[in-house]
């Protein structure tokens, strides 16, 4: 038996699982920032219930900016806000500096959305190598782009089960063009839902798109374990169609990271098509990456015993299992 898939699938399917049960990168906070006539400021801090052991991320206005009034606190679903305000004279935020403290390590990306008294919106995203944002006049495009797109890089590379379904149909199809036209209706699919529930125009719970996400993932794993004299399925003879279906169930999953912060007004459709091709680019970036090994492995290890060759198809199953019955749980 051939060493790849099987032997590149044990590697990296056990990789996944002893690297962590999470599924996903943690949700972006959301630094929310509203400037009244007067200099008077109207702040609101979103940080997911989720987060590392040790992190503490304090968000800190301009050093001139007063606090005035006690802040006001909240749970929202998965998640707790901050609302308070601050006095800033009349010289305005333009020009002045914005940062979140503590985001050195943490994993945690943070939105900045800024609405100036004079209806301008301006918007960007701090990570930790990039703490502190000043604001400009106006929002730059092309700084739209890069943050948007780094956004989406980051969750599609840190999204273990997304990963992992797109790994399981590297397992799964067998040809090159099979394999283009099945990876290219994930994509499609993933792209539609994303740009449909990011805009909106569709809504589903989260907890429930979660569980099935993880069940995608498991019904998966059911058809790369059937047997190799078992006839085919039909989902085996046209795997692009189980790839386009569970793309668009996917693609609900991506907006998640989005949900809670939103868009830059005004370059909505700039931020979400750097957002998708971010995805994109990480996704492919994971593709040659396994192709790449695949054929490194398969020079190096010509044959591979058949306990090594169901391993992966195992792992990924019960990875996906043990989403669906965390999931679900959560759900009450």
């Amino acid at each position: 038996m051939k060493a790849f898939p099987r032997v590149v699938g044990c590697v990296l399917a056990l990789l996944l699982c002893a690297a962590s049960a999470s599924a996903h990168r943690l949700a972006p906070a959301l630094f929310d920032v509203r400037e009244l006539t007067g200099g008077e400021l109207r702040v609101r801090w979103k940080t997911s219930l989720l987060r590392p052991t040790g992190a503490d991320l304090r968000p800190a206005l301009p050093p001139h900016c007063e606090p005035s009034g006690e802040p006001v606190g909240a749970v929202e679903g998965a998640s707790a806000s901050l609302r308070w305000s601050a006095a800033c004279g009349a010289g305005g935020l333009v020009g002045e500096t914005l940062r979140v403290e503590g985001l050195d390590g943490s994993g945690i990306d943070v939105i900045v959305r800024v609405e100036l008294a004079d209806g301008r919106r301006i918007q960007s995203v701090l990570s930790g190598d990039a703490a502190a944002f000043t604001v400009p006049e106006r929002a730059q495009s092309l700084r739209v782009v890069a943050d948007y797109g780094a956004l989406g890089v980051e969750h599609i590379l840190s999204g273990l089960d997304h990963l992992l379904f797109v790994f399981g149909l590297l397992l799964w199809v067998r040809g090159r063009r099979r394999l283009i036209a099945t990876i290219t209706a994930f994509t499609v699919g993933h792209s539609v839902t994303l740009s449909l529930a990011v805009l909106g125009v569709v809504a589903f719970p989260a907890g429930l798109i979660e569980v099935a996400v993880a069940g995608s993932l498991l019904v998966l794993a059911a058809e790369l374990a059937r047997p190799a004299s078992a006839a085919r399925s039909p989902l085996k003879r046209r795997p692009w169609t189980l790839a386009l279906a569970f793309g668009l169930l996917h693609g609900f999953g991506f907006a998640g990271a989005l949900a809670g912060a939103g868009l830059p007004a005004g370059e909505i459709p700039l931020a979400l098509f750097a957002f998708n091709a971010g995805i994109e680019t990480g996704q492919l970036a994971f593709v040659a990456a396994v192709l790449v090994l695949r054929r490194a492995l398969g020079r190096s290890f010509p044959r591979a015993p058949v306990w090594l060759a169901r391993a992966p198809v195992y792992a990924m199953g019960s990875l996906a299992a043990y989403w669906c019955f965390e999931r679900s749980a959560a759900l009450f």
